[in-house]
C-alpha cells in the first residue's frame, strides 16, 4: 500500500492544526487499514523536511538518523505536520505493526523539492517557483537552495521500496541536486529561450530579503534557510535499493513546460452509484431464442444485418440508431430491451 496524501500550505497565518492534525490522523488510518486487512508493505511519503536542522544554522550534510526537532517553536508548520505524521506512523507499527498472522512492514520516502514533468495546470508544491519565476513575479532570485529531485525519479524509489525486502523498517532520503534558486533561473534562461524572458537574472541581498519578510508571512518559512547550504545525503537510497535520480536540470526544465497530456475529469457516476464507482463495459449478449413451436407456422423472415439497408417497414437500420436503439444481434428493437 502506498501512502502519499499530506495537506500543502503554510498552515502558519490561521491554526497549525490544519495541516498537522490531517497529515498524522491520515497516516494513522492508513496504517490501522492495512495492518487489518494483512498488507504486507506499507510505502509513505514523508519529507527530507522530517531529517532536517530546524534552525540550519550550519552547512552540512545529514542523513536518515537526524529528526527535526519538534521542540523549536519557530518551526513552520508544513515541516512540523511532516514530521509528526511520520514519526506518529513509526510509533503505531512499533505498538501494533507485528500482530497479525502477516506482519505489515513500514517503510518511508523522504523526498526535497520534487519537480519534473507536470500531468496538470495546477501549480502546486514546488512548483509554484517555477510558475513565478516564468511568469516574472520575483524581482529577483533570494539566496534560497532546493534539492531538486526529478518526480519521475520519486515514483521511482517508491516502487523499489514496495518491492524490496531489505527495505522494510527503513526511511530513505530521496533529494537531488542542491541549486540555488538563481541556478534554477539560469538553467531556464538558457533552456526555454523567449518563454523565460520574465526571469529574473540579478540576485536579492539577504538583508532585503530579511526586511521584505517583516511584511510578508509567507517568506518567513523560508528565512531560516536563507544563505545556507544544508544537505542531504541519498547514500542509503543508493546501496540498498539501487536508486539514481537523474540531473536536476532535466527535472527543472522539464517541470517549466506545459502538461505533456492533460488529465480528463472522470464522468460522474450514475444515479444510486457510489462516488468513483465506473459501470464495467457492456459485453455483448447472445440473441433469444423462442420456445419451440407445436404448431405450425411459416418461416420468421431474419432481420437484415446493423448496416444493411431499408427494412420492408420502410425505416433503415441508421434510423433506428438514430433514434437510441442498437442490437447487438442483428438490428431489430425485442432482443435488445
Amino acid at each position: 500500500m502506498l501512502h502519499g496524501a499530506s495537506p500543502l500550505g503554510t498552515g502558519d497565518a490561521g491554526d497549525p492544526d490544519a495541516l498537522i492534525v490531517p497529515a498524522r490522523d491520515g497516516a494513522l488510518r492508513v496504517l490501522g487499514a492495512a495492518s487489518a486487512a494483512g498488507v504486507e508493505r506499507v510505502v509513505m511519503t514523508s519529507s527530507a523536511n522530517a531529517a532536517s536542522p530546524s534552525s540550519y544554522t550550519e552547512d552540512g550534510v545529514t542523513d536518515e538518523s537526524l529528526w527535526t526537532d519538534l521542540d523549536d517553536p519557530t518551526l513552520p508548520a508544513y515541516r512540523r505536520s511532516r514530521t509528526v505524521a511520520e514519526q506518529a506512523a513509526w510509533d503505531s507499527m512499533a505498538k501494533s505493526g507485528s500482530n497479525g498472522p502477516t506482519p505489515t512492514t513500514l517503510t518511508t520516502i523522504l523526498p526535497g523539492a520534487v519537480f519534473g514533468p507536470r500531468l496538470t495546470v495546477d501549480t502546486l508544491g514546488s512548483v509554484q517557483v517555477i510558475r513565478r519565476l516564468l511568469r516574472g513575479d520575483m524581482p529577483g532570485t533570494p539566496r534560497i537552495g532546493l534539492e531538486v529531485v526529478d518526480v519521475r525519479d520519486i515514483a521511482d524509489v517508491h516502487v523499489r521500496a514496495m518491492t524490496a525486502p531489505e527495505a522494510a523498517g527503513k526511511r530513505f532520503l530521496a533529494t537531488g541536486e542542491f541549486l540555488w534558486m538563481a541556478d534554477i533561473a539560469g538553467v531556464l534562461r538558457a533552456e526555454l529561450g523567449p518563454d523565460a524572458d520574465r526571469v529574473p537574472a540579478r540576485k536579492i541581498p539577504d538583508l532585503v530579503v530579511r526586511a521584505t519578510a517583516r511584511f510578508r508571512p509567507e517568506l518567513r518559512g523560508i528565512m531560516p534557510g536563507l544563505g545556507r547550504r544544508n544537505r542531504h545525503t541519498t547514500a542509503k537510497a543508493q546501496r540498498v535499493l539501487g536508486w539514481a535520480p537523474r540531473p536536476a536540470a532535466d527535472a527543472v526544465v522539464d517541470c517549466a513546460r506545459r502538461p505533456a497530456r492533460p488529465v480528463a475529469a472522470r464522468p460522474r457516476p450514475p444515479a444510486g452509484r457510489p462516488p468513483g464507482h465506473l459501470p464495467p463495459a457492456p459485453s455483448p449478449s447472445p440473441p433469444r431464442r423462442s420456445p419451440p413451436s407445436t404448431t405450425s407456422s411459416p418461416p420468421a423472415t431474419p432481420h437484415p444485418p446493423a448496416d444493411a439497408g431499408p427494412s420492408s417497414s420502410g425505416t433503415s437500420p441508421r434510423s433506428s440508431r438514430s433514434a437510441g436503439v442498437r442490437c447487438r444481434a442483428g438490428g431489430c428493437r425485442r432482443c435488445c430491451r
